[in-house]
C-alpha cells in the first residue's frame, strides 16, 4: 500500500512538471523515470545475471539500509553514474525513494547508497554492477584506557582479553532504565517490570523510560557491552529506581532490592550481584536492607559517591558488608572534576577507572559517550566480580573482596593527593582482573586491614573496628598520630570479635586496625592474659598464635618492650598492662615470626612477609621510643614512632599460610623458628 502511494505521490508530481516544462527542459534523471513509469510491466526489462550481494560475518556491527555499490573493473565514470540514476528510477517505480550519498572513482568504480533493503534485488541486476556490500561499523583497535588499566597481560597489547567473560553470573542493576536494542548490549540485558521513581524535578511532562538519559545504558554497557564491557558474558537484569533525571528515592531504592529479593526466591540465580551506582544521605535502613541481602548471598557492590566527601557519610556506600567504590582518573589519582570527585575515607574498599569512560549512549543504538563518576568505578568492580565468581561461583561477598583486593595492584595512588584526615584510612588499591594463568586455590588464605573511624580526644576515648559477615579477625592492632595510644583490647560481641582501640592520657584520638581474613579454615579462639603483666598465650598445642595485642588499663602510652619471640605461641606484657593472644586450629595452618629493627634517624620501620606468606599480625617493639603504632598495609607491617639519639623500634609481622600438600607434614611453628 505504502508502494502505491508513493508511486502515485510521484507520477502527479511529474505530470505537474510536464504541465509547466517543454518536452527539451526534462532533466535525463526525470526522462528516465518518466519512461520507467510509462514502460508497460507486461514488458520486463531484460537483465543478465544478478550481481553478488556480501554482508558483514558481525551481526552486531552491521548497517541495514547502507549499500556500497561496486561497479565491474573497466567502468567508465558516466556508467556509474547512470547506473546510480538508474537504480533510483527503477526504485520510484517501485514507490521507493533511494539516496546517492557518496561517489568511488579511485580505488574502485561504485557509489554509496542509502535504500530499503526491498530496493536491492533490483540494485544487483543492474548493469556494470559487480557485486554489492552492505556497509558496517569498524573500529579503533587501541583499547579504551580503562579496560587496559585493568589487565594484568599487559603484553598483549591491543586486545582485552579477561580469564572469562563472566557468563555464569546474574547482574541486578539499580538505575535508570535501559535501552535495550543498543548494540552494545542487545540480548545481555533484561529490563524487569518494576520501576519505583520520584517524578521529575521542574518539568510538565515527565519523560516515559524509553526517553531517559544514558546513565543506565552506559553502566550497563561497562559492566557487559560487546566492546566496551569488562564481563562481556554476564546477564544483566534492569531495576529502575532512578527517574530521567537520575533522581530517585530511599523508599524506591528499598523496594528495589525487595523485587529482587523476591525474584530471587522465584527464579534463583547464584552466582549473583546487584550493582547499586548511585547514593544518598546516610540510611541505616537502606543500609540495614544491604546487609540482610548480603548475609542471604549476594554480592552488593556501590558507588562511593561524587562529593569529595568521606564515603562513611553517604548510603549505600557506609554499609560495610556492602563494596565499595571510589574512582580514579587516568593519572591513577583520585577522580577530581571541579567542585566534584570521589569520595574516600575508611569506607571505600577500592578504587577504578572513572574518568571518561566510553560506553553505550542511548541516543541512539549504535551511538557512544563517555560519563566520568563513582558509578562507572562501580561497574568495573562488578565486571572483574562477575569474573571471579565465574571462577569460583561459590564465593561469599567477603571472599569476593579479599580476591578483589589479591589481585590489585597497591600503592599507585599518590598520598599527597587524598585529604589529610583519610590518608591512612584510605586504600591505596586499584583494582585489576586476575593474570591468565591464575588457579584459584580454595585454602589461599587472604586478609585485609580495617581502620575505624579515630576516636574522640578524651582519655580512654575508643573506636572500634569489625570484619564482615564471613571474615575471622586473627589481629588487632592501633594507631594514634601523636603517639598517645592506650593500645587495644579484643573483645566479643553477638559472636563477633571487635578490635577496641583506646586513646590514653593526653592523647589526640586514635584508629583500631582490625586484620581479618578469609580461606583460614581454622578454628579461632582469643586468649586474654589472666591478670595484668601476664601473658596470653595459646593453650593448646595445635593452635597457631596470628596476632598479639596490648592494653594498658592506666591509660598510660603503650610501648611494648618485650620480644614476642621470647616465649612461643604467646603474648608477653609488661607491668600493668593486658595482653590478648588470638590463637588458630588447623591442620595445615602454620605460621611464624619475623621481626626488623629501625635503621638511623629514620621514624618507620617496615617488614613484609615473604611470597605465599599472609600477613595476619603487626605489632611494634619499642627502643626507648614512643611508638605511634602498628598498622598492616598489604602484607607489609609499618611502625611508626619518634626518633631521636640511640632510640628506635623494631616492627613485628605475623605471617600465616596454609601449608602446601607437596611440603612435609610437620608443621612449621614459632618454637621451631630462630629469633630474627
Amino acid at each position: 500500500m505504502k508502494g502505491i502511494v508513493v508511486m502515485c505521490c510521484i507520477s502527479f508530481l511529474l505530470c505537474l512538471v510536464a504541465m509547466v516544462k517543454g518536452d527539451e527542459d526534462y532533466t535525463e534523471d526525470e526522462e528516465m523515470i518518466l519512461s520507467l513509469i510509462r514502460q508497460d510491466d507486461s514488458q520486463p526489462e531484460a537483465e543478465g545475471p544478478s550481481a553478488q550481494f556480501y554482508r558483514c560475518t558481525k551481526d552486531a556491527w552491521r548497517m541495514p539500509g547502507q549499500y556500497i555499490v561496486v561497479m565491474r573493473k573497466g567502468t567508465h565514470v558516466n556508467q556509474v553514474e547512470r547506473t546510480a540514476r538508474r537504480l533510483r528510477a527503477k526504485a520510484a517505480k517501485r514507490g521507493y525513494l533511494i539516496d546517492i550519498t557518496l561517489t568511488y572513482s579511485e580505488a574502485f568504480k561504485g557509489f554509496l547508497v542509502k535504500m530499503s533493503s526491498d530496493v536491492l534485488h533490483m540494485a544487483v541486476k543492474l548493469p556494470h554492477v559487480e557485486y554489492i556490500e552492505e556497509d558496517s561499523s569498524i573500529f579503533a583497535q587501541s583499547i579504551p584506557w580503562n579496560l587496559e588499566r585493568i589487565l594484568q597481560n599487559k603484553h598483549k597489547t591491543g586486545k582485552y582479553s579477561p580469564p572469562n567473560d563472566g557468563a555464569q553470573v546474574g547482574v541486578f542493576l539499580m538505575d535508570t532504565s535501559v535501552h535495550v536494542n543498543h548494540r552494545e548490549i542487545e540480548d545481555r540485558v533484561m529490563v524487569t517490570d518494576f520501576s519505583s521513581v520520584p517524578e521529575e524535578d521542574g518539568v510538565r511532562v515527565h519523560r516515559e523510560a524509553s526517553q531517559c538519559d544514558s546513565h543506565g545504558t552506559h553502566i550497563a554497557g561497562v559492566v557487559s557491552g560487546r566492546d566496551s564491557g569488562v564481563a562481556r558474558g554476564a546477564s544483566v537484569n534492569s531495576v529502575r529506581v532512578l527517574n530521567c533525571q537520575g533522581k530517585g528515592t530511599v523508599s524506591g531504592a528499598l523496594a528495589g532490592l525487595e523485587y529482587i529479593q523476591s525474584s530471587l526466591m522465584a527464579q534463583p540465580i547464584s552466582p549473583v550481584i546487584v550493582l547499586l551506582p548511585f547514593a544518598g544521605g546516610f540510611s541505616r535502613t537502606l543500609n540495614t536492607a544491604c546487609r540482610k541481602m548480603v548475609e542471604s548471598g549476594a554480592v552488593l557492590i556501590a558507588a562511593a559517591g561524587n562529593y569529595k566527601d568521606d564515603a562513611c557519610l553517604y548510603s549505600p556506600a557506609s554499609e560495610p558488608e556492602v563494596i565499595t567504590v571510589g574512582a580514579i582518573n587516568f593519572g591513577d589519582q583520585p577522580l577530581s572534576t571541579g567542585t566534584t570527585g570521589t569520595n574516600v575515607g575508611r569506607c571505600v574498599d577500592v578504587f577504578a577507572p572513572g574518568d571518561d569512560i566510553i560506553s553505550a549512549s542511548s541516543d541512539c543504538p549504535t551511538c557512544f559517550t563517555t560519563k566520568s563518576g563513582t558509578s562507572q568505578a562501580a561497574a568495573h568492580v562488578t565486571g572483574i566480580a562477575a569474573v571471579l565468581l565465574n571462577l569460583s561461583p561459590n564465593s561469599s561477598s567477603a571472599e569476593v573482596l579479599q580476591q578483589l583486593l589479591y589481585h590489585s595492584v597497591k600503592k599507585i595512588i599518590s598520598p599527597d593527593s587524598l585529604p589529610q584526615t583519610h590518608r591512612f584510612t584510605t586504600p591505596n588499591v586499584v583494582v585489576a582482573l586476575p593474570d591468565l594463568t591464575f588457579k584459584l586455590t580454595v585454602d589461599e588464605l587472604l586478609c585485609r586491614s580495617v581502620w575505624s573511624e579515630m576516636s574522640g580526644a578524651a582519655g580512654f576515648a575508643t573506636a572500634m573496628a569489625r570484619c564482615r559477615h564471613g571474615e575471622e579477625m586473627l589481629g588487632c592492632s592501633s594507631y594514634s598520630i601523636k603517639g598517645g595510644r592506650a593500645g587495644e583490647r579484643v573483645e566479643e560481641r553477638d559472636g563477633k570479635k571487635e578490635c577496641v582501640a583506646v586513646n590514653g592520657n593526653g592523647g589526640q584520638g586514635v584508629y583500631a586496625v582490625a586484620r581479618c581474613c578469609t580461606g583460614h579454615k581454622a578454628q579461632c579462639q582469643m586468649t586474654e592474659s589472666p591478670q595484668k603483666g601476664a601473658q596470653a598465650e595459646c593453650l593448646n598445642t595445635d593452635h597457631q598464635l596470628t596476632g598479639c595485642s596490648f592494653f594498658s588499663s592506666s591509660g598510660d602510652k603503650l610501648n611494648l618492650d618485650r620480644s614476642l619471640h621470647a616465649i612461643p605461641r604467646a603474648c608477653p606484657a609488661r607491668r600493668g598492662v593486658i595482653s590478648y593472644a588470638f590463637c588458630c586450629s588447623a591442620p595445615s595452618l602454620e605460621c611464624h615470626l619475623k621481626e626488623h629493627d629501625s635503621v638511623g634517624l629514620s621514624e618507620q620501620v617496615e617488614v613484609s612477609c615473604d611470597d605465599s606468606w599472609t600477613l595476619t599480625g603487626c605489632q611494634a617493639l619499642s627502643h626507648g621510643s614512643v611508638i605511634y603504632g602498628a598498622y598492616a598495609v598489604g602484607n607489609t607491617c609499618v611502625v611508626t614512632y619518634t626518633a631521636g639519639g640511640d632510640r628506635g623500634a623494631a616492627a613485628i609481622v605475623t605471617c600465616c599460610r596454609h601449608r602446601p600438600f607437596q611440603q612435609p607434614d610437620d608443621i612449621t611453628t614459632t618454637e621451631d623458628l630462630p629469633d630474627v
